[in-house]
């Protein structure tokens, strides 16, 4: 059986992102099951293996590309019917801040919406200053808070930003028509 490969070729001028960064040549695409999981990445944005490990076979993951070298990836689980979570976003750190990551978030999205997705969720950590603000920049909306959850679920501590990490942050984006957004 022929897999499809979904491609976006991006050549996105900061008018329509809002970035004063322009990304040029980056195409995305689903990772194929003959290919290496990109672990550094993984862990990049989920720093136990472990963790990682319990997702990754669930879901779809897909690796943004540039010049043959892969400079990013994220994951899309499906967790109930008509919803999907977004989960493991990671830019190689030579490649952050170059409008990649909002890349693969928009990808994300159109990607759950393509396959039929009604709502598209993610959590993140409470240290994680950057990527709250690239989500709501994207469209998510905060709709819940997962106290503890970092210290619960990881076994040592997690730093960001010099902040300690405890709480999930839970943010949802309605994918269907004229909905809005739970919250």
């Amino acid at each position: 059986m022929m897999t499809a490969r979904m491609y976006l070729d991006y050549t996105v001028s900061s008018s329509v992102y809002g970035s004063d960064l322009e990304v040029t040549g980056i195409q995305i695409r689903p990772l194929q099951s003959d290919e290496p999981l990109p672990m550094d990445l993984l862990l990049l944005a989920d720093p136990s293996t472990e963790v990682v490990e319990t997702y990754i076979h669930r879901g779809r993951c897909f690796v943004a590309e540039t010049n043959g070298e892969v400079v990013g990836e994220y994951v899309l689980i499906e967790t109930r019917p008509e919803t999907v979570e977004l989960v493991n976003v990671a830019v190689r750190e030579s490649d952050q801040g170059k409008g990649v990551g909002k890349h693969l978030v928009h990808h994300a999205i159109q990607t759950a919406r393509s396959l039929g997705y009604r709502t598209i969720e993610l959590g993140t950590g409470n240290a994680g200053i950057g990527q709250l603000a690239l989500y709501q920049k994207c469209g998510f909306r905060i709709v819940g808070v997962d106290l503890d959850f970092f210290p619960l679920h990881y076994p040592a501590l997690i730093y960001e930003n010099g902040i300690l990490c405890r709480d999930m942050i839970r943010l949802a984006l309605v994918l269907a028509p004229n909905a809005q957004t739970h919250g």
